[in-house]
């Protein structure tokens, strides 16, 4: 199935040219367009690429001379990468999961299927779940009791949804993600090795042996509104009060949330992210890959942490961090200049006649 240029321009709220007739069935860069492919040129780099191709219709930057490129039509993008989420929206059809509950399903009898929803084979929901109207579930999908999902939610294939967990509205959750899983939370009968270093700082009086008693979760995970989970993410529940992740954030593939961490709205968190137990996340924060935040810290409103960046201690809200530890990040680059310097003036040092 495909779309008319019209129709596309529409749906992106953006200006078209030319022939708005053409039909579009997938999009595709410049070079290796094909007819029906809606080729991707929105900076002019790209222009070269659409002779090359056999494309007749582009996305274009604003301005661009499209009938100068050999085009039919064109759309033009005020803001390339918006415009590719609209697009890529348009033209994402998901995965193909058929109407209504399959016979393979296993469903109990108490749970409640909103109406359009459609659950494929080998996925199994249990007692008193709620799901809302339109969702998807793929194969091999378990949701376990009293769990209760939003409208318009797609699960894919073998996601975890434990027990009491809570989702809002359209929820995208990546194959293989874990959501409600005990927390990782044990305690020693006596004063542990961990305990004394938390309050030495390195000292140690003596070894003795200790054993590992488990703390069981009893709370659950609160999920907003319009969250997205990547594949193998793992969000663990709360030992008492829920984990909570707000509307709007996006988890990306194998981060892991620890128990009663609480995550704001709008906060994008990138492969590999590590939030440790209780910690607390202010809105609109994003952590790049392989960040790590220690447990029992509070990092504010619209930080941004770089890469690899270790957070020990509460950051301030507007922070960008670098480094391990965490520091502002142009204080980072001054360390790191620095540290490029050492030997060369170890050198000089090295080289100075002592007058002593």
């Amino acid at each position: 199935m495909g779309y008319t240029i019209a129709e596309i321009s529409v749906a992106l709220g953006a200006q078209a040219a030319g022939d708005l007739t053409v039909v579009i069935e997938a999009a595709s860069e410049p070079a290796s367009a094909g007819p029906a492919d809606l080729a991707l040129a929105m900076d002019p780099k790209y222009a070269d690429g659409i002779a090359q191709g056999a494309a007749v219709a582009a996305l274009l930057w604003q301005g661009a001379d499209w009938q100068a490129l050999g085009l039919k039509a064109a759309i033009f993008a005020p803001r390339g990468r918006l415009a590719m989420a609209g697009l890529s929206r348009i033209l994402d059809a998901g995965p193909v999961i058929a109407a209504g509950v399959h016979a393979m399903a296993v469903v109990d009898a108490s749970a409640v299927i909103g109406a359009g929803a459609a659950v494929a084979p080998f996925v199994v929901i249990g007692a008193g779940v709620v799901i809302g109207p339109n969702a998807r579930i793929a194969s091999h999908v378990s949701i376990a009791e009293g769990a209760r999902i939003g409208a318009d939610a797609l699960i894919c294939q073998g996601a975890r949804i434990g027990a009491r967990v809570v989702i809002g509205d359209r929820f995208i959750c990546q194959p293989g993600a874990v959501i409600g899983a005990d927390g990782f939370s044990f305690v020693t009968p006596e004063k542990s090795g961990v305990e004394e270093i938390r309050e030495t700082l390195g000292q140690r009086d003596g070894f003795a042996a200790q054993s590992w008693t488990r703390i069981h979760s009893l709370g659950a995970v609160t999920i907003g509104n319009d969250v997205e989970i990547g594949a193998n993410a793992c969000i663990d529940r709360g030992t008492i009060r829920d984990t909570s992740i707000g509307d709007g954030t996006k988890l990306d593939n194998l981060v892991h949330i620890g128990h009663n961490v609480q995550i704001g709205n709008d906060c994008l968190l990138c492969g590999q992210v590590g939030i440790a137990g209780s910690s607390r996340i202010g809105n609109r924060v994003v952590l790049a890959g392989q960040c790590g935040v220690n447990d029992n810290i509070f990092v504010g409103d619209d930080v941004i942490a770089g890469g690899g960046t270790k957070i020990f201690t509460n950051a301030p809200a507007g922070r960008v961090l670098l480094g391990y530890p965490a520091v502002k990040m142009e204080t980072h680059l001054e360390m790191q200049k620095s540290l490029r310097r050492l030997p060369r003036m170890m050198k000089n040092l090295s080289q100075t006649p002592d007058k002593g």
